[in-house]
């Protein structure tokens, strides 16, 4: 048996997560042991999707990480919701895309181009993300404008007939996007190279039926864990002074989005650049297009307040900051570690900015 240091020891982390809570330990203690639970089991999804994507494909492989991989932030959405913590869920979903944009697609070429001098992948696939991230961006925007707009005695508009109206519209567009990529135009999504020596796991790849149990084993397991980790992360950012909009659009996105950010950064690794993209880039639109929208429609049914697209306008302009940034860095299909270096300064200097808000 062999003692080797291996990541799966971290799921040992998963019954003390347990213990933490159960014993009302500090919050700070309850967080990282709930952190560090989700990193196996991200790990866990990783190698199933990349097993699941020897039978589909890389286009559907990312679709079916970004769709696992979202899971845990759904849960932390729903979980918050219900709770009513409105702007940290506005914060987390902000996050998410931005984590996803700049720090998972960042760490991805810097990591594969330490490893390969010039990555290839797909630049029409790449630009066709661009495009649908820059429309969900604006598609944000319009009712967060709005929502943010105050009438006569200076109380702020409620227009719920304007967020159902906008969310339908979004998972109208989403339903199309999937119809897009899957059905009619499938080869704008194609690889533009075979996958190569380094590509696939060791071994024979696993059978659709066991890659699909696992991941959707794992999935619950993140989603578990994501439950008790938002119920933590307050008392955390209040024991360690961080600001709400740190938590939210820092810590609970990293680690909500660990699953597809892990995917993306292991296949870039792999120089499989194009579910590495595919993964970072789709789980983006599948945010704005999908969750977002759900969360919407479901506030009505768990919430004690119905949840409105009303971002303010710090975030809509970091997203749209965010898109313009991956747009310039990647549409032209090469990737090295330099421009990994690029995207990350300019989440790290977000982070810093967000760290050193006084209570916000």
């Amino acid at each position: 048996m062999s003692l080797k240091p291996s990541i799966h020891w971290l799921f040992a982390f998963i019954p003390v997560t347990f213990a933490l809570e159960h014993g009302h330990a500090a919050p700070p203690l309850v967080f990282f042991s709930a952190a560090l639970s989700i990193v196996p089991i991200a790990a866990l999804i990783v190698q199933a999707t990349e097993h699941l994507s020897v039978h589909t494909g890389d286009a559907v492989g990312g679709l079916l990480n970004a769709t696992f991989g979202n899971a845990p932030e759904l849960i932390i959405a729903v979980v918050a919701l219900r709770s009513g913590m409105v702007d940290l869920v506005r914060g987390s979903l902000v996050g998410a895309i931005y984590a996803n944009i700049l720090l998972a697609m960042g760490l991805a070429f810097l990591l594969g181009g330490m490893r390969y001098r010039e990555q290839h992948y797909s630049a029409g696939a790449t630009r066709m993300y661009s495009s649908m991230m820059f429309v969900a961006v604006v598609s944000l925007a319009i009712p967060s404008a709005i929502g943010r707009m105050t009438a006569a005695d200076g109380t702020p508009l409620s227009l719920p007939g304007l967020q159902l109206g906008a969310a339908a519209i979004l998972l109208g567009a989403y339903g199309l996007y999937l119809v897009f990529m899957l059905k009619t135009h499938p080869g704008i999504f194609k690889p533009e190279q075979g996958p190569t020596p380094d590509g696939h796991s060791h071994g024979p790849a696993w059978s659709v039926p066991r890659s699909v149990g696992t991941l959707v084993i794992a999935s619950v397991g993140a989603a578990v864990v994501s439950e008790i980790l938002v119920g933590a992360a307050e008392g955390t950012g209040e024991a360690l002074g961080m600001s709400q909009a740190f938590i939210g659009m820092i810590f609970l996105a990293i680690v909500g989005g660990a699953a597809e950010s892990g995917s993306a950064i292991a296949m870039g690794r792999k120089n499989r650049m194009d579910l590495a993209v595919s993964i970072a880039l789709g789980s983006c639109i599948q945010i704005a297009l999908f969750v977002a929208p759900v969360l919407v429609i479901a506030s009505y049914f768990i919430g004690p307040q119905p949840f409105d697209l009303a971002f303010g306008k710090g975030q809509i302009a970091a997203l749209f900051v965010a898109v313009l940034i991956a747009a310039v860095v990647a549409n032209d299909g090469r990737s090295n570690w330099y421009k990994g270096v690029q995207l990350i300064t300019v989440y790290a200097m977000t982070a810093l900015a967000l760290y050193l808000i006084p209570g916000g």
